[in-house]
């Protein structure tokens, strides 16, 4: 399997939310056809642990959606409370992309 490198100027949108009382910042970054090509978080504070983990998992994300890997194939993999929630910013970001892809408006 290939990767698949994205353009170098592409279409990106940003969000933010809440998720155990620590604001993240997301950036999605889009291959030519609508696809999301990659992620960046960004936590509380630069270089805090709850960052740094964001950043890790979220480039790990990336390369695999670069290699084709769908963001819904994580959903099952990530940390959930007992009510489904997910635990890591992670989660809620490919809670968020299923949502999208289902149809929905998103998270």
């Amino acid at each position: 399997m290939t990767r698949e490198m994205l353009p170098v100027r592409r279409y990106a949108e940003s969000m933010s939310f809440m998720l155990a009382n620590i604001f993240y910042t997301v950036t999605l970054g889009y291959f030519d056809d609508g696809r999301v090509g990659e992620v960046f978080v960004g936590g509380p504070k630069s270089g805090s642990d709850a960052e740094t983990n964001a950043r890790d998992a979220a480039a790990i994300l990336s390369i695999a959606m670069q290699y084709g890997v769908p963001p819904a194939a994580f959903r099952t993999a990530v940390q959930r409370d007992s009510s489904g929630v997910p635990l890591g910013p992670i989660g809620a970001v490919v809670d968020h992309l299923a949502l999208r892809a289902d149809g929905g408006e998103g998270a």
